[in-house]
């Protein structure tokens, strides 16, 4: 009872349009003073900095950095015309190039807010220059843009790592096939569409072009390499990687390309602030409010009431999937993370389900989440900069929806997806 009373306070916060950070904090705080004592109030400040202090959150405003850099060096641009002079050239292929610079993207930021800022500002004008409808230019950029959850490196598997206290790695290694999936279902359904309205070619294929394109992305190209690799080499770990990161962006935008001035510096520094800004606040009242559930033992209490109803995990899991496509709806993807995992992870680790493989269950719900009005965080960045209506557009984008939940029904009752790498190169399983 307490445990609904705390989320439709918080809902009806966020339906007044009182910030999700702030509405988490409210709630967190008012239940800590009412169940623990006036006397547990001088703690909730503490809570706030150990909550945002965690050292493997220092990956997200560092990766935040890094996706900044490459809106504003020329990275992103030389990345789109490689792929358009690899893929260009089938029927309908420039809205492939929106699926495979996506998934590039998704590799160095692991945000869609900004992957969907940074490829859509180029790619959506040019496919409504060349016909396309702009409802599905949208719809195509931003459930592409999704793909950034589920592939590594992810900002929401670093914040589920933090909280859940699992491997990131181990989650990045995790988010792999599933994103593949999810990127060739994409672009399957990119070419139906184009053949069945008969949709353009964008030039003949030309090994001359793609030569050229490939020296002048050469450098770009690396940033994956670096940062991937350093990571599941085990050379570094996922916020060292992010570092190096933001730090090899720095020299292939500013000394190698030379198209990073200090104009553009201070854009993508202040752009990194503010994204970090929103995450971290959240991150940190969501400290107050785990220590209030905590001190309830309200995730003991929900995992003991489901299990009395189904200790079976096919169960549990099909529960868990409609809890977290409804959230998904009306919250941001880092806090509905925050508000779940204290939540269900007792839940979680008591029907025998390997929290890695929960974790990218989570993800790809919140991918889903990012395209479902009303909130739709990525949605509607795709259609502010493609100026359609999010409603229709919504319209145009429930099949690609239907092949992220397709992707997300996989994934969930076949362990294998996500866990045979994990399970490859890490003997324990998780």
């Amino acid at each position: 009872m307490i445990l609904l009373v705390v989320i439709a306070a918080l809902f009806a916060l966020v339906l007044i349009n009182v910030p999700i950070a702030v509405a988490i904090g409210v709630v967190g705080g008012v239940g800590v003073y009412l169940n623990m004592g006036e006397q547990h109030l001088m703690n909730i400040p503490l809570t706030l900095f150990n909550g945002a202090t965690n050292f493997p959150l220092i990956a997200i405003p560092l990766f935040i950095f890094a996706g900044a850099l490459m809106n504003t060096s020329g990275i992103s641009t030389r990345l789109i015309n490689l792929v358009s002079a690899l893929i260009g050239f089938v029927r309908g292929g420039l809205a492939m190039v929106n699926v495979g610079v996506s998934m590039f993207f998704a590799e160095i930021s692991g945000s869609a807010v900004a992957d969907v800022a940074a490829t859509g500002s180029v790619l959506i004008p040019e496919m409504k220059r060349k016909k396309y409808n702009p409802n599905f230019s949208a719809a195509i950029t931003s459930s592409s843009a999704s793909l950034a959850v589920i592939i590594p490196p992810s900002l929401s598997m670093i914040i589920y790592g933090a909280l859940a206290e699992v491997s990131v790695v181990q989650l990045f290694v995790a988010g792999i096939i599933p994103g593949i999936l999810g990127g060739f279902g994409l672009a399957c359904f990119c070419y139906y569409y184009a053949v069945k309205y008969d949709l353009p070619r964008e030039e003949a294929f030309s090994l001359g072009r793609v030569w050229t394109t490939f020296k002048e992305a050469a450098w770009a190209l690396l940033l994956p390499v670096i940062i991937l690799g350093g990571i599941f080499g085990g050379f570094v770990t996922a916020t060292e990687g992010a570092g190096i990161a933001v730090l090899a962006a720095l020299i292939i935008g500013g000394v190698v390309y030379r198209e990073l001035n200090l104009k553009l510096l201070y854009r993508a520094l202040t752009e990194g602030v503010v994204q970090t800004a929103v995450v971290m606040l959240l991150v940190a009242t969501s400290a107050v409010l785990g220590l209030f559930l905590t001190e309830m033992q309200l995730p003991q209490q929900l995992a003991r009431q489901i299990t009395t109803f189904t200790d079976d995990p096919i169960a549990v899991l099909a529960l868990l999937n409609i809890l977290l496509l409804l959230l998904g709806m009306f919250l941001h993807g880092a806090a509905a993370i925050i508000l779940v995992v204290p939540i269900v992870m007792p839940l979680v680790y008591q029907v025998g389900i390997d929290p890695i493989h929960f974790g990218i269950i989570l993800t790809l719900n919140l991918a889903i989440g990012q395209q479902t009005p009303p909130v739709a965080s990525v949605l509607a960045t795709a259609c502010s900069i493609a100026k359609t209506d999010m409603w229709q557009t919504t319209r145009v984008n429930l099949p690609m929806i239907g092949v992220l939940f397709i992707i997300l029904v996989l994934v969930t009752y076949i362990p294998a997806i996500p866990m045979s790498l994990v399970n490859i190169f890490y003997s324990t399983g998780g």
